[in-house]
């Protein structure tokens, strides 16, 4: 019988290493069975207590990518997006890039009146006589799920706002489009609820088509976050600057000089940045 090790999750918790997650992780990325088998045995002969969930992911994406980039990519996008915080306000900054390429004009963090109270939303979205509003739920943990109170409680927030006419981008519009947007999952009884109440969830996974993984690879909106080649420092200044986006790079190389980067590594990391822009094609 092997031995459990015990790992270190992200908040400090710990937990018995299970192989399977690590599989299945790594299977969801493209990975094949074959290299899936043999990074999972790999890590399996090194692990030992005491391990954190942040060093066994490192280990397993260098391994990945010595087999295939693209998928090194995907297995990393999760990871990368959680990397935003630990506060939320860089996703939503993410998800507003979002409805930017969508065609709409967008602010974050606004304080809107409805009928009976003031309401703090997190993206307010425009264009054409639309209006929807967003509420971006983040979270550093992956295993945790927006619930059905979470629902519940913006279902409350957008009925409050539906009786009132807002002028935004010098136009009066109505709220027509009611969005709640996670970096993690939803529950079954979420998504059952807002099913029937005109509300539209965008998760990691869900819906099965057009959910955050698809939108953020089809639109190229992968975080600096991906980029193994900064380090968190420079993804904070860059956060911090706007550059959110891989693809804000391609427009302002400048601003690696800026941080103190120095011009022989530069070209490395726009290299990687292409590299990851391009892995969803």
């Amino acid at each position: 019988m092997e031995k459990s090790i015990i790992i270190t999750k992200a908040n400090g918790m710990k937990e018995v290493f299970d192989k399977q997650k690590l599989f299945h992780s790594l299977r969801n990325s493209g990975a094949g069975n074959d290299i899936v088998n043999d990074i999972v045995g790999h890590i399996s002969n090194e692990i030992t207590d005491g391990m954190t969930t942040s060093d066994i992911y490192k280990h397993a994406f260098d391994l990945l990518r010595s087999h295939s980039m693209p998928v090194a990519v995907k297995y990393s996008l999760r990871r990368a997006i959680g990397e935003l915080g630990p506060d939320g306000f860089p996703f939503e900054k993410l998800v507003a890039r979002i409805f930017n390429t969508w065609g709409y004009e967008t602010v974050t963090d606004q304080m809107v009146m409805g009928s009976c109270v003031e309401h703090e939303i997190d993206i307010v979205a425009w264009r054409g006589n639309e209006l929807a509003m967003v509420e971006a739920k983040f979270h550093n943990e992956f295993g945790m799920k927006s619930d059905l109170k979470v629902v519940l409680y913006v279902k409350a927030r957008y009925d409050d706002l539906s009786r009132k006419v807002f002028n935004f981008g010098n136009k009066e519009r109505r709220l027509s489009e009611k969005y709640i947007f996670t970096n993690t999952k939803f529950t079954e009884k979420a998504i059952e609820y807002s099913s029937c109440q005109d509300l539209r969830l965008v998760g990691w996974n869900y819906p099965l088509s057009g959910n955050l993984h698809d939108i953020i690879t089809q639109y190229r909106l992968q975080p600096i976050t991906s980029l193994s080649l900064l380090s968190g420092k420079n993804k904070k200044e860059l956060i911090n600057r706007n550059i959110l986006v891989c693809s804000d790079l391609m427009n302002d190389t400048k601003v690696l000089e800026d941080i103190g980067i120095k011009k022989a590594q530069i070209q490395r990391i726009i290299s990687e940045a292409n590299i990851i822009i391009n892995s969803g094609k």
